[in-house]
């Protein structure tokens, strides 16, 4: 039987915190911010969780 591969792409975008829940950051924070508003922009910068309906797919790709 080989080895499980955890997915590269997901496990640079994904953390695992001490309660199992797994943290992700948000998109569309990267370029072309003049359009944006300050408030969209400012609440994109902090980390949100996975949601429910995604983690089973996302705690495959990390092979947890």
């Amino acid at each position: 039987m080989p080895k499980m591969k955890t997915n590269s792409s997901a496990k640079k975008r994904f953390r695992v915190t001490n309660s199992g829940k797994i943290k992700r950051k948000h998109a569309f924070k990267s370029h072309i911010l003049t359009k944006k508003g300050t408030k969209r922009k400012r609440h994109l910068t902090h980390a949100a969780l996975v949601h429910p309906t995604n983690m089973k797919r996302v705690k495959a790709m990390l092979c947890i």
